[in-house]
């Protein structure tokens, strides 16, 4: 039996296999308004056959925004578009997930295919920036963000608090908090980010105590019986990653006892220039780590799609979820194609009936003769 396509419970959240669809900004919503973009593209991932489909980084607030393109949910209109996606994705098969964040200095930008860097200073569709101190990410994010004080903390975590009662309004049955790649809550715990002196800052306690209170504002709104997961960044590539990823599974342990119930093992992404080591799966053995050391189940991304490595990083018990993503933008049914791939019994089951009545019953010759053997 494939370890990949055997069902994953969490709390109440029941997927049909171990396949996650991570969350892919679309950067295609008006005013953090969904659009007409966005049911087709989520329904039609949802129908593709993946356990878990995580709707896009959703802001907050509209400062939390990386984009003006980008999704949000501080507004009851935002809310009532993505109950739509969430009630969508639900009648695919799929659980509803959804990923909301602030993006911290890395917000005010550009998207992707028109820069993906800061709006300039004179361009009215820009905003002002916050971030735990007064240090700009550099590159092509140049800006210098405003230091929060302590009032701005407690509206941010009261920013998260609002977003998950919203998210549970509108369906979401998995919520994910990003607290990686270098937004907000990443920077904080990132000694390159955070230099403050006062107790959101200094030691690795200090620096993941946003993290940790903002997990408890999150807690108190969202439904003990559902996921509460959050996307973490444990290493930077920095050369201090052992004394990072210590002190990250450190955290890790601490947000479990929170009630954190499942961590989406990333990177930090708080500087331009590290050295990670691209390639397949360069965080399996760190996910794995994390899995052990603070015992709780993990995904991971980055480069995870090819069947028999997807299949090997469940089965070897490096992760519980594989989170593939451009994969399935390329072909919203890669579930499919990876159950082909795996040898899996009829996997039809993963295709929409309309589709696999087409695709199954009128498979090439070829394809059928070599599936008889």
């Amino acid at each position: 039996m494939s370890a990949l396509f055997t069902p994953f419970r969490l709390k109440d959240a029941q997927l049909r296999n171990r396949i996650a669809i991570p969350p892919m900004c679309q950067y295609s919503a008006e005013d953090g308004v969904t659009t007409d973009w966005h049911l087709p593209h989520y329904a039609g991932l949802a129908r593709g056959g993946a356990g878990l489909v995580i709707v896009e980084a959703t802001a907050v607030s509209p400062e939390g925004r990386i984009s003006p393109g980008c999704t949000g949910i501080w507004t009851d209109e935002q809310a009532q578009g993505l109950a739509r996606i969430a009630a969508a994705i639900k009648a695919a098969g799929a659980v509803p997930g959804i990923q909301i964040a602030h993006a911290g200095r890395k917000a005010s930008a550009n998207r992707p295919w028109e820069g993906d860097d800061h709006i300039a200073p004179d361009d009215p569709r820009g905003w002002d920036t916050i971030a735990p101190s007064a240090i700009a990410y550099g590159a092509g994010l140049p800006k210098v963000p405003r230091e929060m004080t302590l009032a701005d903390i407690e509206r941010v975590k009261a920013d998260f608090a609002a977003a998950a009662r919203r998210a549970r309004e509108a369906g979401f049955e998995w919520l994910e908090l990003h607290f990686a790649h270098g937004y907000l809550a990443q920077s904080f715990f990132s000694r390159h980010a955070n230099h403050r002196t006062d107790q959101y800052g200094g030691d690795a306690a200090g620096r993941g105590r946003f993290m940790e209170e903002t997990l408890a504002a999150v807690r108190a709104e969202w439904p003990e019986n559902l996921p509460l997961t959050a996307r973490f960044g444990v290493l930077e590539y920095d050369g201090h990653d052992e004394e990072t990823l210590v002190e990250s599974i450190d955290l890790t342990r601490r947000m479990k006892a929170g009630g954190l119930d499942l961590l989406n093992v990333s990177v930090g992404f708080t500087i331009p220039n590290t050295s990670i080591p691209w390639g397949t799966p360069f965080l399996g053995l760190i996910a794995r780590r994390v899995r052990e050391e603070a015992g709780l189940p993990v995904a991971s991304s980055w480069g995870l799609d090819a069947p028999r490595l997807a299949e090997r990083l469940v089965a070897d018990e490096q992760m519980d979820l594989v989170m593939i993503g451009r994969a399935h933008l390329a072909n919203p049914h890669y579930a499919y194609e990876l159950a082909q791939e795996l040898g899996v019994d009829r996997p039809t089951w993963t295709l929409p009936a309309p589709y696999a009545h087409w695709l199954e019953k009128y498979r090439p010759a070829t394809e059928l003769a070599a599936a008889a053997e």
